[in-house]
Order: structure tokens, then sequence, then C-alpha cells
């Protein structure tokens, strides 16, 4: 099953354009949405879960229409959005009994197994009876994973999912995600890197509504490949560089700037040729 997606366009009434002609196809597995705050992905994500209405163009995951058959799409459909709400009393077991009675399980047997075999596979079964507002951050999302899998869904979107957690957490949420991807088709909205190069086989680049790029993360890197060069500079220098070169990323190393820029040829200064990484296809798509 693949969800395509052709034309798609939204505008809202302040006149920003969140959807620009957006049309890609999202195969089988897990697939990564990346682009900056407000580059239009949350807009995308809530209109393929059924949760608002696009201008125009098609959604079809398999032969449903995504944007005109919104009740069967939601039957085979798990959405873990960037903030959810629970009743923060209610222990994670009773939250999620709640869910599995709202999705239709309405057999008290077949829905206590099914909870209880979600909050095992979340790593959740030993807090079942503890109160959702006592959770770590990591703990939330790993409950909310769990309850976007009731019904076996055949389709999954994950919205920034890994803001605020510490690295175990994130490392134990990224074998989560891996492991459920290996059968639905899971979208990854993030505007971090990092959890698209961990996971993702096909990606795609957003930017205030449009789509830059989409295919395969090596093929992206392939465009940069030799064209990527890294420099050691005083803060002082960061603007003269700025003006001088086409600087696509900077960050602190051991407190001075490590610049990239791109160049087809080598750009003398004492600028050493780097390995491009996606950090680089990201900063060069959207600055492009």
């Amino acid at each position: 099953m693949e969800l395509v997606i052709n034309n798609l366009c939204k505008t809202y009434p302040n006149g920003v354009k969140a959807l620009d002609n957006v049309s890609m196809v999202i195969p089988h597995g897990m697939f990564g949405l990346l682009g900056p705050n407000g580059a239009g992905k949350s807009t995308l994500m809530r209109t393929i879960a059924t949760l608002q209405e696009a201008d125009s163009g098609t959604v079809m995951l398999g032969e449903l229409d995504v944007l005109k058959e919104k009740q069967k799409v939601r039957q085979i459909l798990g959405y873990l959005p960037q903030e959810f709400g629970v009743y923060p009393r209610v222990t994670a077991y009773e939250m999620l009994d709640h869910i599995a009675v709202l999705k239709g399980i309405v057999n008290t047997k077949e829905r206590k197994e099914l909870v209880l075999a979600l909050l095992n596979r979340v790593n959740l079964f030993q807090h079942r009876k503890k109160s959702i507002s006592g959770f770590s951050g990591g703990m939330k999302q790993r409950f909310g994973i769990a309850q976007s899998l009731i019904g076996n869904p055949q389709l999954i979107i994950v919205d920034e999912p890994t803001a605020g957690l510490d690295p175990g957490e994130r490392n134990r949420f990224y074998n989560l995600l891996a492991e459920i991807g290996e059968n639905v088709i899971v979208i990854l909205s993030t505007h971090i890197v990092q959890d698209v190069r961990e996971l993702c086989p096909t990606m795609a680049i957003i930017d205030k509504g449009k789509l830059l790029f989409a295919g395969q993360p090596d093929s992206a890197l392939e465009t940069l490949k030799g064209k990527i060069w890294e420099k050691t500079i005083s803060k002082e220098e960061m603007e003269k560089y700025q003006k001088n070169f086409q600087l696509i990323s900077g960050k602190l190393v051991s407190g001075k700037p490590l610049i990239h820029v791109y160049s087809e040829v080598d750009p003398g200064d004492g600028f050493k040729k780097a390995e491009a990484d996606l950090e680089d296809v990201f900063f060069k798509t959207i600055n492009s």
C-alpha cells in the first residue's frame, strides 16, 4: 500500500500558504518529512490524518480517498500528534482501555489482552497502574505510540516525537518506531535531521509549504559529494564568511564556529573538504 499525494494546497485565512501544490508518493516503511518550524509539516500531517480540510488536491491511501472517506481512513490510522491530551490522573492501563473502547473494541477479554500486549510492546507494562501525570517525557511518547497502534493501523503518523527526550529515551523511541515501520507506512514529521538519518530509507524536505526534495537520503547526499567544505573560524569572522561564501551551516565545536560552505571547486582560504551529511542536504535545500 502507498500513500499518494497530488497537488495538495492549503491557504489559511491570514494568507499563509501552508501547502503549495504538494505532490509525493510515500511508500511502505519509515518515511521522514523534514522541515523547519512553520514549514507546513503539521498542516500536511493533520490533513492526511483527516483532522482538517485541504483547499484542493487529492490524497489516496491505496484505494481509499483520504479527503472524502474520512471515517474509513480513521479505522486504519494511528496518529501521535506533537501534543496529545490525556486524563492525567488515569492510569496507563485505564486510558488505553478507554481508547480501545472508542475504537470499537467492545469485547472485554479481547480488549484486556490487547491493552496488556501494547503496554508490554512499548515497555510500559510495569507502569500500567501508574497515572500518566507521573510519566517522563519518553514514557508519555511511548504511551502515545501504544494508543496509535490500537486497531492494527496501516498508516501511522508521528508528528515531532523526540523533542525534549534525553538520549536514552530517544534511542528507545527510535527502536520502537523502526520495529513498527517494518509492517506499515510510518510518516515521521520532524525538524530534527538525526531522526530521519537514523530511521528513514525515504524522505522529503518541505519549506514554506513547498516540496523541495523527495527521495532517498543517499541520493540527496550524492548531489553534494565533493562540494562541502569546512573551516573553524572565530565568532567575529562569521559575518565576513557569510558575505563571501555560500555558507550553509555552522555549529560550535569547542567554543568556536565550525562552518560548512557549498562550492563546486576548492574555495581556498584554508577550507578543507568535508564529508557531506544529511544536515548539509537539509540546509542547502531550504536555503537555495
